[in-house]
């Protein structure tokens, strides 16, 4: 998936600048549609993918570290 590939390539500190931003565009769409402003629906569960998706990447990189870390 090309969105997964882009986030492995991505460093940790940009990972968690993005990951910020991305909640921060949930929470704007959640006002939207509680003021009826919002016209694609659909974009709240894309952004919320998003967040699960920079989340899942940060822990299987602290995983591996803390793996490498224990073997070394």
């Amino acid at each position: 998936m090309a969105k997964n590939q882009n986030l492995t390539e991505l460093s940790d500190t940009d990972l968690i600048n993005l990951l910020d931003e991305t909640k921060d565009e949930s929470l704007n769409l959640r006002f939207q549609h509680v003021t009826g402003q919002l016209d694609n629906f659909k974009r709240i569960g894309t952004v919320r993918k998003q967040v699960a998706r920079i989340k899942t990447e940060l822990r299987m990189r602290e995983i591996n570290a803390a793996e490498a870390e224990a073997n070394s």
